[in-house]
C-alpha cells in the first residue's frame, strides 16, 4: 500500500529522493520554495537547475504549501540546506501529526548555535517527537540517485523501530539502506567531510598528487572520528557509510561541489567570486566556520579544518596553509 511522504526541499537531494520514492509508488509530495523552481517542475517535470536531463515522474505534486507538505505524512524529508532548516521547520511545525516520522537528509551544523540537526529539530518539533526523528547519510551524488545508479546509505534513529520503517520505506532495487543507532556519528559524519573535500580540492588543483589527495583523506578520517567520538559517536560509524565511504566520494568524486570549491580556491578565486558565482553554496563553506568554532568549543584538535578556516576567512594562501600542516609537529599517527 502507498504512503504519504513529504519531501520538503526542491533542491537536487530532496529532488532525487522524491523521484526514487515516486518510482517505488509512493504518494510523495515536494515542497518548493522558489517559484520559478515550482513552475518548472510542475510544467516540465524536470530540474533543470539541479539535476538537467532528468525526467521526473508524473505521480508525485509539487506544492509551494508547508501545509500540504508535511501535513497527514507517514514520513516527511528534511531536504533543505541546514541555515534554512530552522526557518523552515519553525513554520512547518503546527501541521506535523504526531505520528510522522521526520528522515533529515541535510548534512550539517546550524552556524549560531553549533546545533547538530538532531540538536535543532529536536529543539523544533519538541523533544516529544525524537523517538521519530531519523538520519540520512551516506556516499551519494543526487543525480547518480536519480538516474537509479547503484548507492548504499545509513539511516540513523534512536529508535531501531523507526530505523527499520525508514530502511523500508527509502529501500529499492538499486538503492541500499542500512541502519544505525550512533546518530550523532551518522550526522558528524556528513559535516565534516565537505570541509576535508574543499581541502582535497585545494591539493588537487594545486597538483600536490595523489599522495597527498590519499594522506588528506586519511588524516580527514582522523579528524571527524576524534569529533564525533568527543561528542558520543561510536567511533566504528565512521569506518562506514556515513564517515569513510562519503568523505571518499567528496574527496574525490567530478559531481562534488565542495571539491569543486578546492579546485577554483588554488585557481587563484576569492570565497566572494565563488559564491557569487554559485546558484547555491557548498555545505563546507558554512560548515568550515561551524566546525572551527566547535572544534575550540570541544578543545578537539581538527588542524585540517583550522588550515581551512584560515583559507576561507582569514586570507591565508592556499600553498600556505599545505606548508603549515606539513610542519607540524611530529606525533605517533593515532595522536
Amino acid at each position: 500500500m502507498a504512503r504519504e511522504i513529504g519531501v520538503v526541499g526542491a533542491g537536487g537531494w530532496g529532488t532525487a529522493l522524491a523521484k526514487v520514492l515516486a518510482d517505488k509508488g509512493e504518494r510523495v509530495t515536494l515542497w518548493c520554495h522558489g517559484a520559478a523552481s515550482f513552475r518548472e517542475l510542475s510544467e516540465q517535470r524536470q530540474n533543470v537547475s539541479y539535476l538537467p536531463g532528468i525526467r521526473l515522474p508524473d505521480n508525485f505534486v509539487v506544492t509551494q504549501s508547508l501545509q500540504v507538505a508535511v501535513a497527514a505524512k507517514a514520513l516527511v524529508i528534511c531536504a533543505v540546506p541546514s541555515h534554512a532548516v530552522r526557518e523552515v521547520f519553525t513554520a512547518a511545525a503546527a501541521h506535523f501529526d504526531d505520528r510522522t516520522l521526520l528522515l533529515c537528509g541535510t548534512k550539517g551544523l546550524e552556524e549560531a548555535t553549533l546545533q547538530t540537526m538532531a540538536e535543532l529539530f529536536s529543539e523544533i518539533l519538541g523533544a516529544a517527537s525524537t523517538p521519530r526523528h531519523g538520519f540520512l547519510s551516506g556516499p551519494t551524488f543526487a543525480s547518480e540517485v536519480a538516474r537509479g545508479l547503484p548507492a548504499a546509505v545509513t539511516v540513523g534513529a534512536y529508535s531501531e523501530t523507526v530505523a527499520l520503517m525508514m530502511q523500508e520505506i527509502l529501500s529499492t532495487p538499486s538503492l541500499r539502506v542500512y541502519t544505525s543507532l550512533d546518530v550523532v556519528g551518522v550526522q558528524i559524519g556528513g559535516v565534516v567531510k565537505n570541509v576535508i573535500a574543499i581541502a582535497a580540492g585545494i591539493s588537487d588543483g594545486l597538483g600536490l598528487g595523489l599522495n597527498a589527495r590519499a594522506a588528506l583523506i586519511t588524516r580527514g578520517l582522523a579528524e571527524i572520528t576524534r569529533l564525533a567520538t568527543r561528542m558520543g559517536a561510536d567511533p566504528m560509524t565512521l569506518a562506514g557509510l556515513p564517515g569513510l565511504g562519503d568523505l571518499v566520494l567528496t574527496c574525490t568524486g567530478d559531481l562534488s561541489r565542495n571539491r569543486t570549491v578546492g579546485l577554483q580556491i588554488a585557481a587563484g578565486k576569492s570565497l566572494q567570486e565563488i559564491t557569487a558565482s554559485a546558484r547555491t553554496v557548498a555545505e563546507g563553506v558554512r560548515n568550515t566556520r561551524a566546525l572551527h568554532d566547535l572544534a575550540q568549543r570541544l578543545a578537539v584538535e581538527m588542524p585540517i579544518v583550522e588550515q581551512m578556516y584560515q583559507v576561507l576567512y582569514g586570507a591565508k594562501r592556499p600553498g600556505d596553509a599545505v606548508r603549515d600542516l606539513m610542519q607540524r609537529s611530529l606525533k605517533p599517527e593515532a595522536g
